[in-house]
């Protein structure tokens, strides 16, 4: 039988709100409370919002300590998708080059790094499709079957941009319709609903993040610094809730790591939004090899700039007419 007693006494004694959070530890455990919590301090949170131009916002916070009990640093470029504002896919099939850089080929207004891509030897891991011609095919893990990355695509047909989710079938990427494709993952928020990932470690742990929202035509392209005593990075599980909470009915992860950029051309710092965590420390490595995973690199989890872009094989570019 549930005594009333301890309730009773609660309610004589501390301020309602006091006792509504300890009720809510009794009955449901700490994880709801800091759920509560989490995504209170994200909603209410002052974010500093800069006009990069008409349609495209650049929104910044930073919580110090605050949110799922760490610090963590969140860029959000916010673009109204219109006929001045198209995303495009920037990729070279072989070659790594830096997401700036894609970004002035194209003469871009801002770009983000793209999808997973071969270290040693360039080019994609994941299919990407450009103007209806394949520029790369998924490369399977041994015995075929898919990664993680692999499960999900973002689809672009001039300024309509969806989130495919994988079929099961093995050629479904070729049977997408639309003019442009890449292939990435997980995919993290369906029509609304949290896909849910409740590894927590390696991959899943917590790494700087890029990630692609959608809701109707305003496109989200969001950076999570991370490796960094003043940003910790966020799991796939709080990248998810994150995104959730921001009421982004519809995401998909991008390659992260070192690879996290977010780039706008009017921006300092060479237009480099976010803080990426190589910043260069490859160079200065002992364990540096050519070709190296850099990610199997420690990272310098004090120093804190806008240096060190990691050459990668492909980004999504916003172009603006």
């Amino acid at each position: 039988m549930k005594s009333n007693l301890f309730p009773s006494m609660l309610k004589a004694a501390l301020p309602a709100r006091t006792v509504f959070m300890i009720l809510l530890v009794f009955h449901y455990g700490l994880p709801a409370v800091y759920a509560q919590s989490d995504s209170a301090t994200l909603v209410q949170a002052k974010w500093d919002v800069v006009r990069v131009a008409p349609g495209i916002t650049l929104k910044h916070c930073w919580f110090d300590s605050s949110l799922f009990g760490s610090s963590q640093n969140i860029s959000i470029l916010e673009v109204q998708l219109n006929h001045h504002n198209r995303i495009d896919v920037a990729f070279d099939a072989h070659k790594l080059k830096p997401t700036s850089e894609f970004a002035g080929e194209h003469h871009a207004i801002a770009a983000i790094n793209g999808t997973f891509f071969n270290m040693k030897e360039g080019g994609s891991e994941d299919y990407i499709r450009q103007d209806d011609h394949t520029i790369n095919e998924t490369v399977p893990r041994a015995g075929g079957q898919r990664s993680f990355h692999q499960r999900a695509a973002i689809v672009i047909d001039h300024n309509t941009v969806r989130i495919a989710r994988w079929d099961s079938s093995a050629q479904w990427e070729d049977h997408l319709a639309g003019r442009d494709v890449m292939v990435s993952g997980p995919l993290l928020i369906d029509q609304g609903n949290l896909v849910g990932w409740p590894v927590k470690t390696g991959f899943f742990g917590r790494n700087p993040r890029s990630a692609l929202g959608i809701n109707g035509h305003t496109l989200y392209l969001v950076a999570i610094d991370g490796r960094n005593e003043k940003a910790a990075g966020m799991s796939i599980d709080e990248l998810e809730k994150t995104l959730h909470w921001l009421k982004i009915p519809n995401a998909i992860n991008l390659d992260g790591g070192g690879s996290t950029t977010l780039w706008v051309r009017s921006y300092p710092y060479g237009g480099v939004v976010n803080h990426p965590s190589d910043n260069h420390r490859w160079l200065h490595s002992d364990a540096y090899r050519q070709g190296m995973d850099l990610d199997n690199l420690p990272a310098d989890t004090q120093k804190w700039d806008h240096t060190g872009e990691r050459p990668v094989a492909n980004a999504l570019v916003i172009e603006r007419r």
